[in-house]
């Protein structure tokens, strides 16, 4: 680990970069940072911690010979005038994931990856390590209830924790995260394409996990989705020097709206559902079963965990309707988290909005993919605010499209958000549940408050 103290953030509002550079700091560290665009939670946690930025914008003033190192985001350009004056002044440049591996090149690294899935399973085996309050570090995409931070950095543990995403790590490095973090023990969750602005082809996005699973090193454990058939074909064709372990959705019943995992201790009651879950749950446990937790450990702390931020997430219910958010957005996504709520809650009517919002769902090209994915849903919407193409460069396309690729027969599109928000305000919500998807903010709306109007009615 490199044990120098100034650390100047270029891009420090990015959601793992603000929370890197609060706990480098709680470490002792003196950091600093600049961006262009900070928004909430990164704005309010950075102010609390006295990192935020004086004014927004870049500074190369604030790169002088006593910064020990540069720390950069994705978020900022390759001729970003930060970055060009550190180059200048020869100062160690690391991207984030560079940064995590060199500060726990001494430690077991488990890096978790895969197209969907990845934080809920880096969530499960972070809680029940915290469970049994054993000493680990860890760098996970979403706030987890019971850690302050989403990064967490120490001397001490002997053990890292990774969510290791594919996109590329920084403006001048387009090598996939994960492969920076050199892990151990290796997880893929399963491979569904996604990021079509960097991988345009299917085989390209592949290739990445590929490349992943032969970073597996000799005596390392390689952990996969059996179902998933890219996943199981990249992981059995390995090298023998590498254990390789499979999983499958955990076997579970459903009573009276509640999961019971079944297990060799009986009936688990457990706080989350659906089947994308039960697969989490066994690569969690397989996970924490090489990691020094025991089976019986495992489903004794796993009884408590409720899941991530924003992975189907209650933001509010009452007596016959519950509103879930979800950060879905990619097809496979789309079409497990629906599945899920409409498997638990059999009797209710499902009610579910979509944004599209990302470069990929905002792709004309892409959107026949997203065929058929809504189909458990009984009341269908899909939102897009048009501004979102020319912020993105791409190609309109109409809501007749969007009907079309869908192919759902009750399919209703917004691009207004007022319409929008009016159209649910209005559903008689009776017997009915809302899950809303989206990475984006809906173009303004208040889901939370939403949420409340829906519920009491």
């Amino acid at each position: 680990m490199n044990t120098s103290k100034r650390v100047h953030f270029i891009a420090i509002g990015g959601s793992v970069m603000h929370n890197l550079a609060i706990s480098l700091s709680q470490s002792g560290y003196e950091v600093t940072g600049s961006d262009d665009e900070i928004f909430e939670p990164s704005l309010s946690k950075l102010k609390a911690h006295g990192l935020l930025p004086e004014q927004l914008g870049w500074f190369p003033e604030k790169i002088t010979s006593d910064v020990d190192q540069v720390i950069v985001g994705m978020h900022a350009k390759a001729d970003n005038p930060e970055l060009m004056k550190a180059i200048e002044l020869g100062i160690k440049i690391y991207s984030f994931p560079e940064y995590i591996y060199e500060f726990s090149k001494d430690k077991q690294r488990v890096v978790i990856a895969g197209s969907h899935g990845k934080t809920t399973i880096t969530a499960m085996v972070m809680h029940v390590l915290k469970y049994y309050n054993r000493k680990f570090d860890y760098l996970v995409g979403a706030q987890i209830e019971g850690f302050d931070t989403m990064v967490k950095l120490s001397d001490d543990a002997p053990l890292i924790i990774i969510e290791g995403d594919e996109y590329p790590t920084s403006p001048l490095d387009k090598t996939p995260k994960f492969l920076h973090y050199k892990h151990h023990i290796g997880v893929i969750s399963g491979i569904a394409w996604d990021h079509v602005n960097v991988y345009p082809s299917f085989d390209e996005y592949v290739r990445q996990f590929e490349l992943f699973a032969d970073a597996t090193p000799k005596g390392g454990i390689i952990i996969f989705n059996e179902n998933d058939d890219l996943a199981s074909f990249i992981c059995k064709e390995m090298k023998n020097d590498v254990q390789r372990i499979e999983y499958q959705p955990h076997k579970n019943e459903i009573i009276n709206g509640v999961t019971y995992l079944l297990t060799d201790y009986g009936k688990i009651p457990i706080k989350y559902f659906g089947k994308h879950n039960m697969r989490n749950t066994s690569a969690a446990l397989k996970v924490c079963t090489k990691i020094g937790i025991t089976e019986a450990m495992f489903y004794k702390a796993i009884q408590s965990f409720k899941g991530a931020a924003n992975r189907l997430e209650v933001i509010n219910k009452n007596y016959s309707t519950i509103v879930f958010k979800d950060f879905a957005h990619a097809p496979s996504k789309v079409k497990a988290t629906t599945n899920a709520v409409k498997k638990q809650y059999e009797r209710k009517e499902l009610v579910a909005v979509l944004e599209l919002h990302t470069y990929s769902s905002l792709t004309r090209d892409f959107l026949s993919q997203y065929r058929d994915s809504m189909k458990a849903v009984d009341i269908a919407i899909v939102y897009y605010n048009p501004e979102n193409f020319n912020h993105k460069n791409l190609t309109p396309f109409s809501p007749a499209e969007v009907l079309n690729a869908f192919n759902h027969p009750t399919l209703k599109v917004f691009t207004d958000s007022s319409e929008l928000e009016n159209f649910l305000l209005n559903i008689e919500w009776s017997n009915k549940n809302l899950l809303i998807m989206t990475s984006g903010n809906f173009g303004g709306i208040d889901v939370r408050k939403l949420a409340s109007q829906i519920v009491e009615g």
